[in-house]
This record gives structure tokens, sequence and C-alpha cells, in this order.
């Protein structure tokens, strides 16, 4: 949906990145995604379209809000994952909240699997990326907004200490010193609260996939404390998860998730699933009957 809303005189250069940043748009929604500007943004470098820095970051935001303003780009092509209306769900009358329960009713198809998965992702303005393929997989996750709090980390170790399976967290986050030492600080303090028969797997990003997908580099902060263990390790250099390829990432999660499933119990109990929501379609369609 294109809405002009200010008439705006846009320079040559300006116009041509809205130029650009529509081309993206319209790949990645051909894949059936929505980007954020800063997805967008990694993708202009990555096609060596702009350098790598603040300030050229601030100079496609722009051209990105002035297009969407002077109605050039789509406004429901670009999303803010960290911002959204809240409240309680609502429903016309009976036969809509019925007919809606037996839509939206799902077993826990991973209820007779060997393994508990959850899968962990660093930033919150991601987790729109992997929103549809955890939610095909019948997986969670949860957005860790950097370091987890240490109330968060405490009830997801209540949670996870709940079941007899062995519990593995897929982990995906930047490749930096703080992003790389995530992965262990979550296996530590699961561990210490009490998680046993645990595996904490950083799916991304990895060194091997840094040279793979070769993702725009970041100077290392040096004032991250964690820096000079990672430069001996890594170099001076690191990476952002945004900067890889949202197919990319459900793929990890798809190959990960997957080799850790039995597709045999898994359907059995998605068949047991369907004939129960038959049933409450049946409720839904004869309720008037039923009433007392």
């Amino acid at each position: 949906m294109k809405i002009e809303y200010q008439k705006i005189r846009i320079q040559k250069r300006r116009l041509g990145l809205i130029e650009q940043a529509n081309e993206i748009i319209t790949e990645y929604a051909g894949q059936g995604y929505t980007l954020t500007v800063r997805q967008i943004y990694y993708q202009f470098v990555a096609r060596g379209w702009i350098s790598n820095d603040i300030t050229s970051y601030g100079y496609v935001g722009a051209a990105i809000n002035k297009g969407r303003m002077a109605g050039l780009i789509d406004w429901n092509a670009v999303e803010d994952r960290t911002r959204f209306l809240r409240g309680n769900e609502q429903w016309h009358d009976v036969t809509h909240s019925l007919n809606t329960a037996a839509r939206s009713y799902q077993r826990n198809s991973r209820e007779t699997q060997d393994y508990a998965i959850e899968v962990w992702i660093e930033k919150d303005a991601l987790v729109g990326i992997i929103d549809p393929v955890c939610r095909e997989l019948d997986v969670d996750f949860f957005a860790c907004r950097g370091y987890v709090s240490l109330s968060e980390m405490w009830r997801a170790a209540q949670r996870l200490q709940n079941t007899q399976k062995k519990i593995v967290i897929l982990h995906l986050g930047d490749h930096d010193p703080s992003g790389v030492n995530m992965t262990h600080d979550i296996e530590n303090r699961l561990t210490i609260f009490g998680c046993e028969n645990l595996e904490v797997r950083r799916i991304a990003l990895t060194m091997k996939q840094v040279k793979k997908y070769k993702p725009p580099p970041n100077p290392v902060k040096f004032s991250d404390s964690r820096s000079p263990e990672y430069v001996v390790k890594y170099g001076t250099e690191s990476w952002e998860l945004d900067a890889l390829a949202p197919s990319v990432m459900e793929d990890l999660i798809r190959t990960n998730v997957e080799a850790l499933t039995d597709d045999v119990r898994r359907q059995e109990v998605i068949d047991e699933q369907e004939e129960e929501r038959t049933q409450l379609e049946n409720i839904a369609e004869n309720w008037r009957e039923l009433e007392i």
C-alpha cells in the first residue's frame, strides 16, 4: 500500500536509494519475508551499494522514511518488530468464539519426542523472521534481548527442569565479543540453576557461516571487556546476525530441529489433533442445540 502523505522533493541520489530499497523489498517479499530498516540496510552493504558505517545507515533509513511519506515505498513492506499494539482477544459472539477455538486448537506435537527444543535469538527485532518456521515446527522461541536477565534465566530453568527429555537450546546471536560469549553464558547459568541433560547449540553466527555468506563486517568494540579474548581468536572484525539472509536463518533452524525429530511420532499426534479439531468444529456448528 503506497500512500503519499507529503509532497517531497527528493534528491537524485536519495531517489536511487529508494529504487534500490524497493528492489530488495520486492525480492524478499517474493520469499515471504518483511524486513526491518536495519535488514534492508545490510542488504545495501552486502550488495556493495553503500559503505558499512553509522552515517550510511542513517542515510538509508532517512531515504526509506521519505520514500514511504512520498508514496514511493509500500507502508506494509517495512516493519518495526519491537513496537506493536497489545490487548485482549475478543469475539463477536459465541459462534465466532467457538469457531476460533476450533481453528486454533493445537496439541503439543512434540509431547512424544525425545528432545525438548527451544530456539533462543539474541535480538527481539529478528523474532519476526524465526516466528513462522518455529510455529510450523512447533518449537517455542525466545528473544534474549542481549544477555538474558537473571529473572528470565531463572524462569527458563524452572520451566526446562519440568521435562525428563534431553534439552536442546538452539541459539542465534551476533558474532562479536558479547554475542559469542552469550552462548556460553546461557549454558553456564542454566546449569547453575539446576538444568541437567542440557545442550546449548550455537547455530548462528559462526565463523564458518561468515566465510560462506560473507556478511559485511563491523570493527570490534574495544570498549567490550570481552574483546581481548575475541580478537585473539577471530581478529578485529565482527558481524551482526541481522546481516544473515532470513532464508538462511530459517534453514538453520529447520535443519537442526528436523534432525532431532521423530517424524512418525509427531505425525501421529498431529493426526489425533485433526480428529479433535473436527469434533470442535461440529460443536461450533451445532452449539445452539447443546444450549441448556
